[in-house]
């Protein structure tokens, strides 16, 4: 909004233009007070920006690979032992003598064969956290692909946005976030084995098979232990980014306004909209008052102006209808060309809030409404 304020100095007049807009919060337009509309959240999602935690992501796949591994810990050892028998019993069929070493090709073959059997044994945990990922994501977010988060942009490159990112408040939160979680894994897992100590110390003494299982449940368990409290700082950092989401998307009164016009159009375009199609409709309706054979009145409210032809139609219709001073210009169309107007108040009201332009009057007003006609075309010798 532009104000304006004369001085008078030295006799002279000086005129300032100034904006209010520039000392409202948040910018022209505005505080951002109001929830996002449906049209800003859409535009929104299809740019990629949805309310999302990683950390919860991370906190189910770290839950879901420990208990797989829980289950399934000693298929897993027997395997990997079985890829350390397979490495020293096939280790002849690798070497080859030649001044006393190994040659390349042998140790890549080895080295290839003891990477595919580790990938085998380590794919059904990697598609259990694929698909835990991608379901998690679905309850955060819903399913939308969007491909506009991986377009270049220049702003990205940008230093000096990037300073403000680093310096931002999320920022902040984010490196309060990573502190937190390194002390309470460091925590978990000091505690874990310091409760195990007499264990550790016991493997010198116990087969490999048994130390191979004793390792495993003591890091699973440790493993489970902070997956269940990554799960809870996960769902704290859900909880945030959709409160921060929220006040993100918030709009000020001007932008819900703007947004308004331009999806729904100026409310004063619309308007006038309207009144030129209602007083087209008007000026059609009172082209069809000469045509009528009766106009109904209040007789200073309501004006109905009534047709019947039998062989066009199998009721009287309504051809025009109005109140006060529209009801006054179609008994003055009646009048210039000579229609009969009769007084009927509650007949006029009954056809006037209950039949539309055009359409033929309902069954329980036929009567009225023949009586009314009949005293009409009796009066003009019609029979």
């Amino acid at each position: 909004m532009l104000q304006k304020v004369c001085i008078d100095e030295k006799n002279q007049n000086r005129i300032l233009h100034y904006n209010l807009q520039w000392f409202a919060k948040d910018g022209e337009g505005g505080e951002k007070t109001e929830p996002a509309t449906a049209k800003k959240l859409k535009d929104a999602r299809d740019e990629g920006k949805v309310a999302k935690s990683r950390e919860l992501n991370s906190a189910f796949d770290l839950i879901v690979l420990f208990l797989c591994l829980k289950i399934f810990v000693s298929f897993v050892g027997e395997k990997f032992i079985d890829i350390f028998s397979y490495i020293y019993e096939n280790m002849p069929d690798f070497v080859k003598i030649n001044e006393g070493g190994l040659s390349v090709q042998a140790v890549a073959g080895l080295i290839a064969s003891v990477t595919l059997k580790s990938l085998l044994i380590m794919l059904p945990f990697m598609a259990f956290g694929f698909v835990v990922t991608l379901l998690v994501s679905i309850v955060q977010v819903g399913w939308k692909v969007s491909t506009k988060p991986m377009k270049p942009e220049l702003s990205k490159l940008n230093p000096l946005n990037g300073f403000k990112r680093i310096f931002s408040k999320d920022s902040l939160f984010e490196l309060v976030k990573s502190i937190l979680k390194i002390v309470i894994i460091i925590y978990i897992a000091y505690t874990s084995i310091k409760d195990n100590a007499n264990d550790l110390f016991a493997l010198y003494d116990l087969g490999l098979n048994q130390a191979v299982a004793l390792v495993g449940t003591l890091i699973i368990n440790t493993g489970i232990k902070i997956s269940i409290v990554y799960l809870v700082i996960g769902l704290a950092d859900f909880i945030y980014q959709k409160h921060k989401f929220n006040e993100d998307m918030k709009m000020t009164k001007q932008e819900v306004k703007d947004e308004y016009k331009n999806t729904e159009g100026d409310p004063q375009i619309k308007g006038r909209q309207r009144r030129k199609m209602q007083e087209v409709s008007q000026k059609r309706m009172m082209q069809d008052v000469p045509k009528a054979d009766v106009v109904i009145t209040n007789p200073t409210h309501f004006a109905v102006a009534l047709k019947y032809e039998a062989e066009v139609s199998s009721a009287p219709v309504v051809l025009a209808k109005g109140e006060d001073y529209l009801a006054q210009k179609i008994k003055e169309v009646a009048r210039e060309n000579k229609i009969e107007i009769v007084e009927n108040k509650p007949l006029a009201r009954m056809l006037y809030h209950n039949v539309d332009v055009g359409a033929e009057i309902p069954p329980e007003l036929y009567q009225a409404v023949a009586e009314v006609l009949a005293a009409v075309y009796k009066a003009k010798n019609i029979q």
